[in-house]
């Protein structure tokens, strides 16, 4: 099956960057959201985007309005009955994700491939609420989409042959790096990341160093571009928490259990560099 257009259910943060990474390469997108305040904020992070790129050259004015012809907004499920792929990239909870795919299963074409960006969560699950296992699978971007270029691609145990191979030369004309995880918590890279990250946060917890040089021991001991509470901050402590959370849920593996200061600063809202405070101050 050729894929042509491509619908994304969500154009919060991570939802815009794939519409965009997919209009970008070439692909009519139709991207969704739940109402149309959330809609024109949507639309405006790809529009923020493709400035940013025209400003530092890399590409010119043409060639992002020639993107932005490429993407409708729009607030009804409805419009993806023509699409050959639909990702979904709503929040990071189960019940709502189900939903969504039992809706999506209803409005699309029995070939429409139906996709989900979760990091954590289980895809078989999410599937079975869908009339269609062998179309169904994990798609899972890295934020932000249109920088990142991993592409994680979660195989269930239904999930058909054709399937896979179809999405990932999709992925691969997205200019995305490709590779296949089980459909296991955490997948491979947040089963690796995550306990990482709350082990930096036990350290800071437990008082054994201080978080500039929790920090430093990774940026300049392991060459990594960012500490692991630098890049918590980055991702956001509500989704480091759900992910391990869930992840926990399924494995009851002691790694993933949340420390109670991630806890804590989640109760508070400090999420990180998009509340302007979390293990760092971004005010």
């Amino acid at each position: 099956m050729e894929i042509k257009k491509v619908g994304v259910v969500g154009c919060g943060a991570m939802g815009s960057g794939i519409a965009e990474v997919c209009a970008r390469s070439g692909y009519q997108v139709v991207v969704s959201e739940i109402n149309e305040e959330l809609l024109k904020k949507g639309m405006g992070f790809i529009d923020s985007s493709l400035s940013r790129g025209v400003s530092k050259g890399k590409m010119s004015q043409e060639d992002k309005d020639a993107v932005i012809g490429r993407v409708k907004g729009t607030t009804n499920l409805g419009d993806f009955s023509d699409c050959q792929l639909v990702i979904e990239a709503a929040i990071e909870i189960m019940d709502v994700k189900k939903k969504v795919f039992s809706e999506l299963d209803k409005v699309c074409p029995k070939d429409t491939i139906l996709a989900s960006n979760t990091s954590c969560l289980s895809v078989i699950e999410i599937a079975a609420v869908t009339s269609k296992l062998d179309k169904v699978l994990g798609m899972h971007f890295f934020n932000p989409a249109p920088v990142m270029r991993l592409l994680e691609l979660v195989k269930t145990i239904a999930t058909g042959d054709e399937t896979l191979e179809t999405i990932k030369e999709f992925g691969e004309s997205l200019g995305k790096t490709v590779i296949v995880a089980p459909d296991i918590p955490g997948f491979i890279v947040n089963r690796q990341l995550i306990p990482f990250q709350l082990g930096a946060i036990r350290m800071l917890e437990a008082g054994a160093a201080t978080k500039e040089d929790i920090d430093l021991g990774i940026t300049h001991g392991l060459n990594m571009p960012m500490g692991m509470l630098t890049l918590s901050d980055f991702v956001g402590l509500d989704v480091i928490l759900d992910i391990a959370e869930a992840c926990f849920q399924e494995t009851k593996d002691p790694l993933f259990a949340a420390p109670v200061l991630l806890r804590k600063m989640v109760a508070a809202g400090w999420l990180g560099r998009k509340t302007g405070k979390g293990f760092y101050d971004y005010k």
